[in-house]
């Protein structure tokens, strides 16, 4: 599915192609919304997220859900790129929120190796929640290492370096309605 690009003050001349428009990607997160709304009726789901990338797609999300929600964010920094491949995190900012008893829905902007979301879901499973599902917007299945079961899932991405909608290079990008194959000579 590729589209135009739309001008964005110089962002949109990074961009080669738009893989995934803005109605696209707001249609699915409502259908998310209204899937998470009829599954955790009279059960006042907790969302939590991982900071940065996940803030576009969690605010969209929690405006589609009907139902009393709770969020909360967690924050990791990977020690190397290295280590990073490896799935070994440090958890840099925790949760507010006890989780004990309580029906979670991890949210992840996007999921390649699985490696991090891994390490992250054993955490959390480790405080006794109700229940614990995954919410993606993005997964990157061919990129996987671990199987992760995923619950709610939005689209899948090529194996190909994407930005837009949260996802980010050097931090950029992110405020990119839309998500795009970078040129290669941008990254």
């Amino acid at each position: 599915m590729t589209a135009s690009v739309p001008e964005l003050q110089g962002l949109s001349a990074d961009i080669a192609e738009v893989l995934i428009t803005e109605e696209q990607i707001h249609q699915r997160v409502r259908e998310l919304g209204q899937t998470i709304s009829r599954d955790y009726a009279s059960r006042n789901p907790l969302l939590i997220g991982v900071l940065k990338g996940v803030v576009f797609f969690m605010a969209d999300l929690l405006r589609a859900i009907t139902i009393p929600v709770e969020i909360d964010f967690i924050a990791v920094s990977s020690y190397s790129p290295e280590t990073r491949k490896r799935g070994v995190v440090r958890l840099v900012k925790d949760l507010e929120i006890s989780i004990a008893d309580r029906h979670v829905i991890f949210v992840e902007d996007v999921i390649d190796t699985g490696l991090t979301l891994n390490y992250i879901l054993r955490n959390l499973q480790a405080r006794q929640p109700a229940s614990l599902e995954v919410c993606v917007l993005f997964d990157k299945p061919v990129c996987r290492l671990i199987e992760i079961p995923l619950k709610y899932k939005g689209f899948e991405l090529p194996d190909r370096f994407v930005v837009g909608y949260g996802l980010d290079h050097r931090e950029k990008y992110r405020n990119l309605p839309f998500v795009g194959l970078l040129k290669p000579e941008a990254i």
